[in-house]
């Protein structure tokens, strides 16, 4: 059993049940439609939002009891998500299907993160989007959540490189203060990315 597995065998949310404050924000501002996907998306908090908004939301998660929870919140909320058990390891990207991808604090080994941003890349609709706020490596000294392990850290240049031909809608890097359960808890040091994949020439 995975220790996300273990994390999420609780009957609250250890992040909450609101949408990252980030991701929030944006979709006030960006009106964006159709398919969304969410990765490495725990509790759902973010899944059952996007699909608050009227968008047709998928989550992808390694920890069966957090796939659980995401239903029971959007049950809750009286919206659908479908759940997918997902290792992302062996995530399958089918090439131009989402119109956004979502990934709020999910982190992985550089390895791991690197081929999971190219899959994200490749599965983004053109014309779509990705939407994304994690922890860089800053945040240990701040104490307030992710992972202490530097290697699961995001850096800036990751993201300016494999999206480099995109439009970037937005790019932040600093201190935000964020609330988020129990385990995301004050002043916090991100990196924060909004990419657009471009339209195809003929669009």
């Amino acid at each position: 059993m995975n220790k996300w597995n273990t994390r999420f065998q609780t009957e609250n949310y250890v992040y909450g049940k609101e949408p990252n404050a980030f991701l929030e924000e944006f979709h006030k501002k960006m009106n964006i439609s159709g398919d969304a996907l969410a990765i490495a998306e725990g509790e759902g908090r973010n899944a059952v939002y996007l699909a608050e908004q009227g968008m047709k939301v998928t989550t992808w998660d390694f920890a069966e009891s957090g796939l659980v929870k995401t239903n029971k919140l959007a049950k809750e909320r009286g919206v659908d998500v479908s759940t997918e058990l997902v290792d992302l390891n062996e995530a399958n990207w089918s090439k131009d299907k989402w119109d956004e991808i979502v990934c709020v604090f999910g982190h992985f080994p550089s390895e791991l993160r690197q081929k999971t941003l190219e899959g994200v890349k490749d599965a983004v609709k053109p014309g779509g989007y990705f939407l994304t706020e994690v922890y860089s490596p800053y945040q240990i000294p701040y104490k307030s959540g992710g992972p202490q392990n530097l290697d699961f850290l995001y850096k800036p240049e990751e993201f300016l490189k494999t999206f480099a031909d995109w439009r970037i809608v937005h790019f932040f890097m600093g201190e935000v203060a964020r609330h988020e359960g129990e385990l995301h808890t004050g002043l916090a040091h991100v990196i924060q990315f909004v990419g657009q994949k471009p339209k195809k020439e003929t669009e």
